[in-house]
Parts: C-alpha cells; structure tokens; sequence
C-alpha cells in the first residue's frame, strides 16, 4: 500500500512539472506574439506610407518624411556576417581546445577568463575598438570595424555554450574511438562533431542573434553612414545604431519607421533561427538514416 502511494505521488509530481512546463512554453509564446502584434500595429503608419518602398529604398530623410531601410538592413547583415565569419572558428577552436587539449589547472583558468569576458559591458567594447583597436589596427569607422568589435563579444558567448555542448559527448564513445586507433581529430570528428552539432548551431544562432542586435558598441564604431557596398571598410549603418541614435526625438512618423526597423530586425532573427533548426534537423535525420 505504501509503495502504491509512494507511485501516485511520483505521477502527480510528473503530471504537475509536465503541465508547469507547457505553462512556462506558453507563457513564452504569449509574450513574443504580443510584442509582435504591438510592435507591427505602431509600424502599421509608415508602412502604409511607404509600402514596400520601405524595404527596397535607402534613402532615409526626416524632413521629408521618407524612409527607406534598405541600407539599414544591409549594414546589420553585413556586420553580422562578419562577426561570424570571425568568431565561429576562433569559438570552436578554443572551446575543443578547453575540452580536448588543455590540462585541468589552465581549463579552469580558461573558463573564467572566458566567462569574465562574456560579461563586460557592450559600451566598454565599443570604446576600446573606437579608441584603442582602430587607431592601432589604422581602421577607420567602417563594416569591418564594426564586426571585429561584435566578433569579440560573441566569442565568449559561442565558446561558453559550445565548450558545455561538447562536455556532454559520452566518455565511452571518446574512449572507443581512440581504443580504434583513431588520432584525437579523428576521434572528435567522428564522436564529439556529431554528438554535439545541433548544439553548435543553437550557439552559434545566439551569438548571431547578439550581433544582429547590438546597439551601443556598433554605433561608436560603424561610422553611421547608410552605405551598400562590397567594401568592408566602408562606413555603413545598423538597425539597432539608428533606432538608439533617433529614436528620442522623433515624430510620429519617424518613431512608426523606427518601430519598423525593429520589427523587421526580429522578422530576420526569427527567420534565422528557423532556417538553422530546419538545417540541424536535416542534418540529424541524415546521420541517422546512414
């Protein structure tokens, strides 16, 4: 009898943390769904004004009351990019580096510094690429610029996640792997790469989702000019730099473009992160099938 009602508690428990759970997912769901709908109903004004000139147009004049985000969004893809381009590599390096390679006294060295880093404020980044890196580098306020400085903030959060991905690769694999003959590349190319890929990609998209968003740090060292060029060296403009720089003062009109510039910015964050799920889960059902 006691042991029947030790199992009716342990399923009410399961059933209570199960709908907790749900709850909590839901809650989720409301919240974005609210600050979408809230979001669009304040662009709805600009976007009636401009139509689909809105996105296709660079021109962006207060005066006249045209707006155009083209250049605006060119400038967050652009930097974001380059930010990635940067860190990823440097990220998963030094994450296999802290889990494969470095004895235990300088991985907890390693790990500290690295989530030291991943907690500094974005402005003190800023200033230090505005008046340290650049000067020293002889770069000026530019895309590249701009996306060096977002590289540096990503990297410690893609290499946090990434390095506790990887931690959860079983020992056993690891260990059969090199009991095979396999050299430690082969053996993190074949157990550690495969266990841990879709986790990769989810640190890799937060980080992503940081750069896209960056405000203070890319506004001291973008150059604030819309710009659509190859040349990364070009000054250019953001979405977050001109919604911070314009918003205070604006108008009805402005403030409904700028409302606009940031629903657009979580449209293409959402966007990402959908695409990069449908890239795992293929990838997985892939692995699996062979």
């Amino acid at each position: 009898m006691e042991l029947f009602d030790l199992r009716g508690h342990r399923q009410h428990a399961d059933r209570a943390f199960r709908w907790g759970a749900l709850g909590a997912a839901a809650v989720v769901l409301v919240v974005l769904a609210l600050i979408a709908i809230t979001m669009t109903d304040r662009a709805r004004p600009v976007l009636g004004e401009m139509g689909l000139d809105f996105f296709t147009t660079t021109k962006w004049s207060v005066p006249t009351n045209t707006y155009g985000a083209l250049g605006f969004i060119y400038g967050t893809l652009y930097t974001a990019l380059i930010a990635i381009s940067l860190a990823v590599p440097i990220s998963f390096g030094v994450a296999l580096f802290i889990t494969q390679v470095a004895p235990r006294p300088l991985r907890k060295l390693l790990v500290y510094v690295i989530d030291l880093l991943a907690v500094v404020p974005s402005v003190v980044f800023g200033l230090w690429g505005l008046l340290v890196m650049a000067p020293a580098l002889g770069l000026h306020a530019s895309f590249f610029t701009a996306g060096i400085i977002l590289a540096i903030m990503i990297t410690p959060i893609i290499t946090s996640l990434s390095r506790e991905v990887i931690e959860t690769t079983p020992a056993t694999d690891k260990e059969a792997a090199l009991a095979l003959g396999a050299t430690r590349w082969e053996m993190i190319t074949a157990t550690v790469w495969p266990h841990s890929k879709g986790g990769l990609v989810g640190a890799v998209m937060l980080g992503l989702g940081r750069a896209m968003g960056e405000t203070i740090a890319a506004t001291l060292v973008i150059g604030n000019t819309v710009n659509i060029t190859a040349s990364p060296f070009a000054p250019g403009y953001s979405m977050p730099t001109v919604i911070a720089n314009e918003f205070g003062e604006a108008e009805p009109l402005h403030k409904s473009a700028l409302i606009a510039l940031a629903v657009t910015l979580f449209v293409i964050t959402i966007a990402v992160n959908l695409v990069a799920t449908w890239v795992v889960q293929r990838s997985m059902r892939r692995s699996g099938g062979k």
